[in-house]
């Protein structure tokens, strides 16, 4: 007996406007607005949907323009004091509603992540289903300086410790020394079950059963800053030139 196929739902939110970088959605980004490039591999990969939410009008035509469907987000949700959770369940719900259609699975698709390829999406979907967790997260391995173990703080009285209050004279002076490995998310995909973002306690992505999906920081990026489009479209032409996959 074959497994029951899972309907995953692929969600773009798009807010019009940006306080870092005007208009980020739609300014071109190595020749084709930013969001279009988490369209069109979304489109390329095994999502059963790809659907953009938006405030926006003109990001909700560029986004139809380059094949999503579109749903227009509530003037509530598009404030930037709104966390991306319940844009996500907004979808859900809408899609519920309005169309019957239950999605099983939801992947989250952040538009500042232009490099993110149909494999990451694929990849994290597989991932997903063999688990059988309550969410997939994209991660890469944080860089030494970066972990809690070389993290440094200032206390109240101005006195700096390792982040957990230990005294300087105890850091480890190698990495590979470290008792533990350490994942920063890159937003390059989330995969997640509906039922996390109706937790009693607060709207959540994650669930109880969290898997990692650790991709190569070749495909990083973080778009926040003029300065951050500028190194992520130098990177992001590289990665088109070499058309390189992950070892």
């Amino acid at each position: 007996m074959k497994p029951k196929k899972i309907k995953v739902v692929g969600v773009i939110p798009a807010r019009g406007g940006s306080s870092g970088v005007s208009n980020k959605n739609l300014r071109l980004f190595s020749g084709k607005p930013l969001i279009a490039w988490s369209i069109l591999s979304a489109l390329e990969s095994n999502l059963d949907r790809v659907i953009v939410c938006t405030n926006d009008l003109k990001i909700g035509k560029v986004a139809q323009k380059y094949g999503a469907e579109v749903i227009t987000e509530p003037h509530e949700l598009a404030l930037g004091t709104m966390g991306i959770e319940p844009v996500v369940r907004y979808v859900y719900e809408w899609l519920l509603k309005k169309e019957n259609y239950k999605a099983d699975a939801l992947a989250l698709l952040m538009a500042t992540s232009p490099s993110r390829n149909k494999f990451h999406i694929n990849d994290g979907i597989d991932i997903f289903k063999k688990s059988r967790a309550d969410s997939v997260v994209g991660v890469n391995q944080t860089p030494a300086n970066h972990t809690p173990y070389w993290t440094l703080i200032r206390s109240p009285k101005g006195k700096v410790t390792l982040f957990d209050g230990a005294p300087l004279k105890k850091i480890l002076t190698r990495r590979q020394d470290f008792p533990k490995k350490c994942y920063a998310r890159n937003d390059l995909i989330y995969i997640l079950k509906p039922k996390n973002l109706y937790d009693k306690e607060r709207i959540d992505l994650y669930g109880a059963k969290v898997e990692l999906y650790e991709t190569s920081t070749l495909y990083e990026m973080d778009i926040n800053t003029p300065d951050e489009w500028s190194d992520a479209e130098i990177k992001f032409k590289r990665l088109l030139k070499n058309k390189k996959k992950p070892e």
